[in-house]
């Protein structure tokens, strides 16, 4: 089999981005790291609609209060995007409306970038007037004043100097590197064992997802009859068609729910359910909570625990 490696889809991309986060090379480097600099490191996909380092260790006082409030939480997504879509095949350093530097480091699956760590939320400077009087300015815009909590956590901020911080970027692009070489053997050893049907089909729901869908249009794009696609790609995911076709729906909802601006039917229609009253069923069948009730409770729900 060739070893070229496959173009992903956004869906792809998160769930390699969730290998690499389980990952015993992440999770000790992430540790490590948070220890010697004080900062959160976050590894994301390139479709991430919430703050990066948000209820991670080390998160930035500051930004999390204005993870609190939807007016500042947009200005906050909107840099967000903003450095992402700056970001080529090297790291990129920006700073965001209230005055913290941030920066984005690609990993790569072959060619493609299919994610990024995270740093940052810090000043390279100590804080002078003009400094405070952006900040200030910025959160009067949002209807918010610059006292009190926010103030404080705000001049709490971590300050790195410049040339620290350029040595933390370059270390962190050495580990990108090794994430890099992780998903890419990754990969390529699950190609080389997975059934060519299988490979055939899953990359064909892939591009027609969001379309009617029918089993005999993807056992004849495997190259198999019905009978036997179903058995064999039963045996190699674990889930009938149907099954795995609409949690790969779901998931792909659940990315595109992120984005606050995204009403739930439109999103419900775009991943290919017909339905809105369908689609509220199974999502919260398979995720334990409606669309709506997965939204409200975006910035409430507790972190996850680190699995070992």
């Amino acid at each position: 089999m060739a070893d070229a490696l496959p173009q992903t889809s956004n869906q792809a991309n998160k769930q390699l981005i969730d290998t690499l986060l389980r990952s015993r090379l992440f999770r000790d480097y992430e540790g490590v790291f948070t220890k010697a600099t004080g900062l959160a490191l976050a590894l994301r996909p390139l479709e991430y609609w919430q703050l990066e380092h948000h209820q991670k260790t080390n998160e930035n006082k500051f930004c999390a209060l204005l993870a609190k409030r939807p007016s500042t939480l947009a200005v906050c997504l909107q840099s967000h995007a903003e450095i992402i879509r700056h970001t080529g095949a090297i790291p990129h350093t920006e700073t965001c409306p209230f005055g913290l530097t941030e920066t984005a480091v690609p990993v790569r699956l072959g060619e493609e970038t299919i994610g990024f760590l995270r740093i940052g939320q810090v000043l390279r400077r100590s804080a002078i007037q003009s400094d405070k009087s952006r900040a200030a300015a910025k959160l009067k815009e949002c209807g918010l004043p610059f006292t009190g909590a926010i103030r404080k956590a705000w001049e709490t901020t971590p300050i790195i100097p410049k040339d620290k911080y350029g040595a933390i970027v370059r270390l962190l692009s050495f580990f990108a590197e090794q994430l890099s070489a992780l998903i890419n053997q990754i990969v390529l050893e699950k190609q080389n064992v997975e059934p060519p049907l299988v490979r055939k089909a899953r990359e064909y729901i892939q591009q027609h997802k969001s379309e009617p869908l029918s089993l005999t249009a993807v056992a004849q794009a495997s190259g198999a009859s019905v009978f036997h696609f179903c058995k064999v790609f039963k045996k190699s995911t674990g889930l009938r068609f149907t099954d795995y076709l609409g949690r790969m729906r779901l998931e792909d909802a659940k990315t595109q729910l992120l984005n606050p601006s995204r009403r739930i039917s439109e999103v419900a229609y775009d991943v290919g359910f017909q339905s809105l009253t369908q689609f509220n069923r199974k999502f919260k069948r398979v995720f334990g909570e409606s669309p709506t009730e997965f939204r409200a409770n975006l910035h409430s729900r507790p972190p996850k625990p680190k699995k070992v």
